[in-house]
């Protein structure tokens, strides 16, 4: 077994053993302790220290397109603080926000579970991609107006951080982060990534609110080696998402829930996938795709919490649900959706333990689909084994179930078990079982 997959379990054994469930609710809230009080006297004054890591393993259990069982270890470091200014300067209603990550390792959808030639739509370690190397993830300042009610964002970001967010518990990427990123990832640029950015939000009302933002839609920002690019050199457009939120709260004990209905629009030039220059199937010509001017999706996503526990609203059951459409002419992937349920504090013996349960559907483009059979048709090619043959994609399939060992108040172990059904939509390819295990801590 590969020595790298001896670490997660080694640190998961090791946690839940120095760290017994009676102790967890005592210990400190970062795992470097409070420096002899400093740390707290620092965030009382407006500096807060960010020292994350978040570590993946996964092994292959049964099928995929290589079914040679191998582990493989991704993980990130993510260093950064937030500085309240209103009170290190008396900016009222002003903070400033600096995040540097560093991604590592190895992905095992791309070595075992996926085609090569196609690889899988999701990914079975989410902290894995965009490349391992260091980046700089977040660098913005944000300025609050009108008794906080109107908001503004400028700097360094990703699209996610505002748009599209969802939480990135899970460990497959089908239920982590901004689906919208996950799947048109050619626009819309999630963390680590960043770009220059602007956003501006507006609450309505403590329920609701608004939102828009301006990134600069940049491919070279995805390269390795501009982990840490500030010119706007490479700039071909720009990306343009707007959102409404609605944040009701249900019931005598106000369970919190979250909706967006959002939509995006990039400006850069985009390649149709089925039709050439000329407007003919380019899949038969074999001539040069024809360019549209735009790429745009939208998006209707949300969380409810439906029940608490014995009075405590921070324990219960809440749902999840996630659905996005992409232009046909432009976008590989047609639609995504995913649901799912997450119960907090199952038990009371583990009251902020977490039991989390995933369905998703990737849609590859029909047109894609058609496209990927009529270049088979002109090169007659028709056996799957052949090197030259181009895998035909339809739907991927998803599913999760984990469970969160709440460790200690800044250390989080989550053992799951993942089922991918047709990897990358390929029907020739094995459904995989898939054992992972995530960790989350915060130094």
């Amino acid at each position: 077994m590969n020595n790298l997959w001896r670490l997660p379990i080694g640190l998961s054994l090791f946690a839940c053993i120095a760290f017994p469930a009676s102790a967890a609710g005592e210990s400190s809230r970062w795992g470097l302790g409070d420096w002899g009080g400093t740390r707290t006297e620092l965030l009382e004054k407006g500096v807060n220290f960010t020292i994350g890591y978040v570590g993946e393993g996964a092994a292959n259990l049964r099928g995929g397109y290589n079914d040679d069982r191998t582990a493989r270890y991704t993980s990130q470091w993510a260093l950064g603080a937030n500085l309240d200014l209103q009170k290190l300067f008396g900016w009222n209603a002003a903070e400033f926000q600096l995040l540097v990550t560093e991604r590592s390792g190895n992905n095992l959808s791309n070595e075992r579970i996926g085609d090569p030639r196609t690889g899988q739509l999701s990914s079975v370690q989410e902290v894995w991609g965009r490349g391992q190397t260091w980046r700089l993830t977040q660098m913005w300042y944000r300025q609050r107006f009108f008794d906080e009610a109107l908001g503004l964002k400028i700097g360094r970001m990703g699209v996610n951080e505002d748009f599209n967010s969802f939480p990135c518990d899970f460990q497959s990427l089908a239920f982590c982060a901004a689906p919208i990123g996950n799947v048109a990832g050619d626009v819309w640029y999630s963390g680590p990534v960043s770009q220059w950015a602007l956003r501006a939000k507006y609450n309505l009302d403590e329920h609701w609110a608004v939102q828009i933002g301006v990134f600069e839609q940049n491919p070279s920002n995805l390269e390795t080696g501009n982990g840490f690019k500030l010119s706007g050199s490479g700039t071909q457009g720009a990306l343009v998402p707007v959102e409404v939120i609605w944040k009701p709260t249900v019931g005598a004990h106000a369970l919190p829930g979250e909706y967006r209905l959002g939509y995006y629009h990039s400006s850069a030039s985009a390649n149709d996938v089925y039709e050439d220059v000329d407007g003919r199937p380019q899949g038969v010509t074999g001539m040069t795709a024809k360019s549209r001017s735009s790429k745009s999706g939208w998006w209707v996503m949300g969380r409810q919490q439906l029940t608490s526990r014995n009075g405590d609203a921070s324990r219960g059951l809440s749902v999840f649900a996630s659905f996005t459409f992409h232009d046909r002419e432009t976008s590989s992937i047609e639609s995504f959706q995913n649901l799912g349920l997450v119960y907090n504090g199952p038990f009371d013996a583990r009251p902020k333990d977490d039991i989390g349960l995933g369905v998703a559907r990737i849609h590859v483009n029909d047109d894609v689909t058609k496209r990927q059979r009529q270049i088979n048709a002109a090169s007659a090619i028709t056996d799957y084994d052949n090197p030259l043959y181009v895998p035909v994609q339809h739907s991927e399939y998803n599913i999760e179930l984990n469970y969160g060992v709440h460790v200690t108040d800044w250390l989080t172990v989550r053992p799951n078990l993942q089922y991918v059904r047709h990897p990358g939509g390929v029907y020739e390819v094995d459904n995989a079982l898939v054992a992972g295990v995530k960790l989350q801590a915060n130094f």
